[in-house]
């Protein structure tokens, strides 16, 4: 399977400039996928530059590993959540690094797989499609095991701030109403309770694909994980050292952007308090006053670009 791992980048000519690639550079790519990214870092750090790559996926690592192979000891893979990456930095052996890249949501590979569940595949039968959604399967609940046991109030939860779900409400009752009767393990039994539950018609979005969305973050603990990754991708970037993400919705991309922009205020005192009692310095210096989006040229080439967005910044030396 790992030799099908098919990786498109998105944005990856900005996403390399963002970060100020130069030989002997040591760069983090904190969701290395099929390798897209990291071949091309490694390819504008030669002859001496080291990628470290991480990934929750074992599939995704065994696939890089072999597209990045002829890289030798230049390459450094390590299965984890790039929640953990300054963990990972100095399991490695560095103090700090000069880039991190974050391209964050579900590969294409993932998506067009249908044994992990992440989508309602038209070509493949609902039915034959599991409720997994676990970036690395080996550990954690299934989207089906959430669904056996949230509450009506946390999945409504869940669908209304993940999914942005109208009718989120009415859709947690009616799952619970009908895991009583039968558990729902595939596709085809979510569907089921969302097409009965009338939730979402009318808009833009199939009511369904923002329920998959919702509990694909909550199995993975996504939006967690990126808040957590971005404060730990702040602290092992050394000065000068360039932060590059990619976000896919607007959950994502507001987290990146309060992040940034916290981290270039610096204080967190409260507005109204005359004086900075914090002594919080700014550490980041925002290089994307708005996102990157991709051209349309990319979006023809790659459908699944059309909703990136790339944020970028670069650390500063803190005030003494």
């Amino acid at each position: 399977m790992s030799s099908n791992f098919h990786h498109l980048p998105v944005l990856l000519e900005e996403s390399t400039a963002h970060l100020a690639l130069r030989p002997g550079a040591v760069i983090v790519d904190g969701t290395l996928g099929g390798g897209g990214y990291a071949q091309a870092i490694l390819e504008q750090t030669g002859p001496d530059g080291i990628l470290l790559g991480l990934d929750h996926d074992p599939e995704a690592l065994e696939a890089a590993r072999l597209r990045l192979a002829d890289f030798g000891s230049r390459v450094r893979t390590l299965q984890c959540s790039f929640a953990r990456i300054d963990e990972a930095v100095q399991e490695a052996g560095f103090e700090a690094v000069d880039g991190i890249v974050l391209d964050l949501g579900v590969s294409s590979h993932q998506l067009d797989t249908p044994e992990r569940g992440f989508r309602f595949a038209t070509d493949t039968p609902p039915e034959e499609t599991p409720l997994d959604m676990r970036m690395d399967r080996t550990q954690g609940e299934t989207a089906a095991d959430l669904l056996a046991r949230a509450s009506a109030e946390t999945l409504e939860g869940w669908l209304r701030e993940y999914g942005e779900l109208p009718g989120a409400r009415r859709l947690a009752k009616a799952i619970t109403e009908e895991r009583r009767r039968e558990p729902l393990r595939t596709a085809a039994d979510l569907l089921r309770v969302i097409d009965s539950s009338r939730v979402g018609r009318g808009r833009r979005h199939n009511p369904a694909t923002l329920v998959f969305q919702a509990l694909r973050i909550a199995v993975n603990d996504e939006l967690g994980a990126l808040k957590t990754g971005l404060e730990a991708s702040i602290r092992i970037l050394r000065p000068g050292g360039r932060l590059v993400v990619i976000a896919y919705h607007s959950l994502e991309d507001r987290i990146v952007k309060r992040c940034f922009r916290a981290e270039a205020r610096g204080c967190i005192c409260p507005p109204r308090q005359p004086i900075c009692t914090c002594g919080r310095g700014p550490r980041l210096q925002p290089l994307t006053r708005k996102p990157l989006r991709p051209s349309d040229h990319e979006v023809m080439e790659n459908p699944r670009a059309r909703s990136a967005r790339l944020r970028s910044a670069e650390r500063i030396v803190e005030a003494a």
